[in-house]
């Protein structure tokens, strides 16, 4: 399984070399995207068009929303984080979902998550 954030997500949607590289690369390996992953992107569209775009998209993607537990946990980590670090909700939940996974999370944004305790994050690729 290969965890996604949404910023890799965003560099496959744009067809960013790099990006699609590192995905052809991974064959048959399932590529799972955070509920809340899907919900960011979701936001991103400017219109209704973008929206049904993204929704094709995405369809051949898995979605895993997290469990109570899991939930309970990134709303600990996000209390205890916020106001000193800026942890943002989505990133304690999207980040705590891939701990509790003990999947690594594919990103390049390892320093928002990097108070989310035992997740691993790993940049998927080079960026120029």
């Amino acid at each position: 399984m290969v965890f996604v954030d949404t910023d890799v997500m965003v560099d496959i949607l744009r067809g960013y070399p790099a990006a699609t590289e590192w995905l052809a690369s991974l064959a048959d390996e399932p590529i799972v995207l955070s509920g809340f992953v899907y919900a960011e992107l979701l936001q991103g569209c400017r219109n209704k068009k973008d929206q049904e775009d993204l929704q094709k998209r995405i369809a051949g993607y898995d979605i895993f929303w997290p469990a109570a537990e899991t939930c309970n946990r990134a709303i600990d980590v996000f209390a205890e984080h916020f106001l000193c670090d800026g942890l943002g909700i989505l990133d304690a939940l999207i980040g705590q979902t891939a701990a509790d996974l003990d999947v690594s999370l594919q990103t390049f944004n390892a320093k928002h998550y990097s108070c989310v305790p035992g997740l691993k994050a790993a940049e998927p690729y080079g960026r120029t």
